[in-house]
């Protein structure tokens, strides 16, 4: 059975009911999102009695006018789904959690701890967000006369799921469900970030299947690097840097201090760094804290103007233990790796408006990474069409958000529905990404035995680069690798 499908809610018969209980082995898996695209990511195993895994229930981001018709339909029933494994919090992954629950899911959500405490403080910001946004957007639509949109999901849907998590250590086999286990090993993408590993089936037959989530880099600024897993039968993996390879950590932070010096002493002007609230936003910290250590960093001011990145920042200080060896001996001198002298955190609305005036050269991190919402979509709003300015992305953006059309030369963008031209110098630093490069990809997969692996499915990548990534797995041995495109499944054995 390999093809794309519409899932339809099932009856619920007796016979069906029966077979709900019937054996494990075998099954079918699907792909509702980061199929051949990067955000969104949603893969639903189905066991031949009925029973299924969801791995992530991710929000679809930066996709232009296809966005919000893709984040309202899963392509299969949440009822359906007993149990959801969460890799890791950021919204891509677990986005649209509130919204499957307030649709009828009712079971447990398997993370990490440190996933758990994350995605509460992010599913309350997106609904937050997607709550401010739509009074913007309906106040025009009421004026137009055109019918009004309804948010994914409320505040309190947000907090409705919270309830459903359910937090597991690294490294420990745990029931998911008769015939079902689970394991989560660290995948050094953002703190508490995991690859999922589960193990099912009976009477003597026994298969493993693995969920990359996001894989990370072996040499973090911050993090463990991503750990060594158990044989697998079939793997879903990530490629969002299939065909790269980024450059090293140092020469980040010679670019960074390049931006600065470039965009704020000799133009006088200020540097807007769009930034991810969690991960992103703490290795541009630690890379400016380390400046500073070293007397390197200019004497200007330093804004994090995001309540959520400070937040997470704070949060991710209570997890030491998953830094990596570098880090650890930084802390024996510094305690708070993540602030300096002349860093403003800015909490509330007044005062981020307030940046507007402010006149000297400056350096803002905020988020959203992609600029597609937040406060950093403001600050390029008002400062764009200044040549003395910069917008400096920091990672990987949708070609259709805001981020993405900066890097690809748009001469002028539409922001909050007003055009602007683009004055401002656009820059990026690939070599920040979480996301480990073609290298770290394969290093990972380094522990399998390729003619173990069954079938290899790529996943969260643009589509010309899994193919370029899928080449080279070959190479390499693996016999069947698979870019599956969105709702499409396949029978397992």
């Amino acid at each position: 059975m390999n093809r794309p499908t519409n899932y339809s809610k099932k009856s619920n018969s007796p016979l069906e009911n029966e077979v709900r209980h019937g054996p494990l082995n075998g099954g079918i898996i699907s792909f509702h999102g980061a199929a051949r695209t990067v955000t969104g990511s949603k893969h639903l195993l189905q066991f031949k009695n009925g029973k299924s895994i969801l791995f992530d229930c991710g929000m679809f981001q930066g996709m232009g006018r296809e966005t919000d018709v893709w984040n309202r339909d899963f392509g299969f029933d949440p009822v359906d789904v007993d149990v959801l494994i969460l890799s890791h919090a950021h919204i891509d992954h677990s986005g649209l959690i509130p919204k499957l629950v307030k649709d009828g899911f009712r079971g447990p959500i398997y993370c990490t701890p440190a996933t758990k405490d994350l995605a509460s403080v992010l599913l309350e910001d997106s609904a937050e967000i997607q709550e401010s946004d739509l009074l913007y957007a309906n106040k025009k639509r009421r004026a137009q006369g055109e019918p009004l949109i309804q948010p994914l999901y409320t505040k309190e849907d947000a907090f409705n799921s919270f309830s459903h998590f359910e937090a597991r250590d690294y490294g420990q086999w745990f029931s998911v469900m008769d015939g079902v286990e689970a394991m989560f090993t660290d995948a050094g993408h953002i703190i508490g970030s995991a690859c999922v590993h589960v193990r099912y089936g009976e009477n003597g037959q026994r298969h493993q299947l693995t969920f990359s989530g996001d894989v990370g880099r072996y040499r973090d600024i911050i993090l463990r690097s991503p750990e060594i897993f158990p044989q697998s039968d079939y793997i879903i993996m990530e490629s969002t840097y299939g065909n790269s390879l980024h450059e090293s950590i140092t020469s980040a932070l010679e670019l960074l201090l390049h931006w600065i010096e470039k965009t704020c002493i000799q133009k006088k002007g200020k540097l807007i760094m769009p930034a991810f609230s969690v991960g992103r936003t703490q290795e541009i910290l630690y890379a400016l804290n380390n400046l500073d250590l070293s007397n390197r960093l200019p004497q200007i001011s330093y804004f994090l103007d995001s309540p959520l990145s400070i937040t997470a920042t704070q949060l991710i200080k209570r997890y030491p233990q998953y830094y990596n060896k570098t880090i650890q001996k930084v802390l024996l001198e510094d305690q708070d790796p993540f602030s300096f002298p002349r860093l403003h955190c800015i909490e509330s609305a007044k005062d981020s408006k307030l940046l507007n005036y402010y006149r000297d050269p400056c350096v803002i991190i905020s988020a959203s990474g992609m600029a597609e919402a937040g406060r950093v979509k403001h600050h390029i709003s008002n400062n764009i069409e200044n040549s003395r300015n910069t917008i400096l992305m920091t990672g990987y953006c949708e070609p259709n958000s805001l981020g993405g059309r900066l890097l690809n030369g748009d001469k002028e963008v539409s922001i909050f529905g007003i055009p602007h031209e683009v004055h401002a110098e656009i820059g990026l630093i690939k070599n920040m990404s979480a996301h480990g490069d073609y290298e770290d990809l394969c290093q990972w997969l380094a522990c399998q035995d390729p003619q173990q692996v069954k079938k290899l499915f790529l996943v969260h990548g643009e589509y010309n680069v899994q193919q370029d990534f899928k080449e080279r797995l070959i190479k390499k041995g693996f016999l069947d690798v698979e870019i599956p495109p969105k709702h499409y499944e396949i029978g397992l054995t």
